[in-house]
């Protein structure tokens, strides 16, 4: 019930993804059009953030998730019947929006039950159980399509998923009711206070508050203290992820490599990635949150700096392999770390509302990064634009030394 509905909504959106640019293109898109209507789906869940945060503040989890669930079926028949280019990527925003709703629902459930000393653990462990669904997805996808030779088969995949996702939310047990709230240690802006409070090193303790709601841009305001400090810092790691994700493909096109090997690079990259995301939640429970978000956006900027001059190298295809496992590592070290700094500093009272925010800014760093990297490519280089997103860790990580020991409890 905690990770179950994530990794059987990972799956079905894992294996529907890499079909939507080719949908896209029957329907009578360009590449450039392809590409957009792909991106609807990040744009749906950017902008379902900070519903999805009201409405689990206002419904809770179990509601939101199936009703999103429902909605989703609905997009999923949109995606299968779309008569015009305009209704597909109408389904495919669809999608994404309600997608927000289950990744806020899970996380504002472990920001108030799971206890501080090993909430960075099972907040990795969220993000990974997302990433095995979303790893082994295309795979699947490949299975049915080579079995029944037609892309309904994935969607009908992901509508079972779905399927198997409303049931078990309505028809399961609770989590809300069967685990007892207030397991994470409340946090150090609790109350709304977002002025600067002197860091004691110790660990913030005492009863839940009981306040009235808020609602979402109240919230929003009250705590714009952090959301424009460390909000901005964990938004340049986002940024530095998502770059990654565009920036390796790129990369290995310009080098003039064929698409077998650009693909084992990237997949080994991605397996190295999912590879270390419990020992990230091990590395932040034992030795705080910085040890894991400072190394991860150094090795990614540093990643990006060195690839950035290798481009006109005889052994440009070697150093691209290296420093693709580079950014593997760093990503790999950074998992759960967004999940984990937003549990530490929301509210605990009434966290929804605050994480639909934070969600709204991290995502919006990804969002932005591989349109920073498009522009300066078409402008000067692609080389620039990797250099760029190195400077982008590096501010990053100057941002985490600062905010990170203000704003985060630590924890003994």
């Amino acid at each position: 019930m905690i990770y179950g509905p994530t990794l059987l909504f990972a799956l079905g959106e894992g294996a529907v993804i890499p079909l939507i640019p080719v949908i896209a293109d029957r329907l009578g898109a360009d590449v450039a059009v392809a590409a957009l209507v792909a991106a609807a789906l990040v744009v749906g869940q950017l902008c379902g953030n900070i519903p999805a945060g009201w409405a689990v503040a206002r419904f809770g989890e179990r509601l939101t998730m199936g009703v999103a669930g429902i909605v989703i079926l609905g997009g999923l028949t949109g995606i299968v019947l779309a008569p015009s280019l305009i209704f597909f990527a109408a389904a495919v925003f669809l999608i994404g929006f309600c997608a927000a709703s289950f990744a806020l629902a899970r996380h504002s459930f472990m920001t108030t039950r799971v206890p501080l000393h090993f909430r960075a653990r099972a907040l990795s462990l969220l993000g990974g159980t997302f990433r095995l669904g979303m790893f082994v997805g295309p795979f699947i996808s490949a299975a049915l399509l080579a079995v029944f030779g037609d892309e309904t088969a994935s969607i009908v995949f992901f509508a079972v998923c779905q399927v198997a996702t409303i049931l078990l939310v309505f028809l399961g047990p609770d989590p809300e009711k069967a685990v007892p709230g207030g397991g994470g240690a409340p946090s150090r802006r609790a109350g709304g206070d977002s002025r600067e409070a002197e860091d004691t090193g110790e660990p913030v303790t005492g009863a839940i508050p009981t306040v009235e709601r808020v609602g979402v841009f109240r919230t929003m305001w009250r705590f714009r203290g952090v959301l424009a400090r460390l909000g901005l810092a964990a938004a340049s790691l986002s940024a530095v992820r998502s770059a990654r994700q565009v920036v390796l493909p790129l990369w290995g096109v310009s080098l003039g490599l064929d698409a077998g090997t650009i693909a084992v690079v990237v997949g080994v990259s991605g397996a190295i990635d999912f590879a270390l995301f419990y020992a990230s939640g091990q590395v932040m429970d034992r030795f705080g949150r910085l040890w894991a978000a400072l190394p991860a956006m150094v090795l990614m900027g540093a990643g990006f700096f060195a690839l950035s001059f290798t481009h006109d190298l005889a052994s440009a295809a070697m150093w691209y392999a290296m420093f693709a496992a580079v950014l593997g590592v760093g990503n790999g070290l950074s998992s759960g770390i967004l999940l984990t700094l937003g549990a530490d500093i929301a509210p605990p009272n009434e966290p929804a509302a605050f994480l639909g925010s934070w969600r709204t800014l991290t995502d919006a760093g990804g969002a932005l990064a591989p349109l920073l990297v498009s522009a300066l490519t078409a402008v000067a280089s692609l080389s620039i634009g990797v250099g760029a997103m190195g400077l982008v860790a590096v501010l990053g990580a100057i941002g985490f030394i600062r905010w990170v020991p203000r704003y985060v409890p630590r924890t003994r």
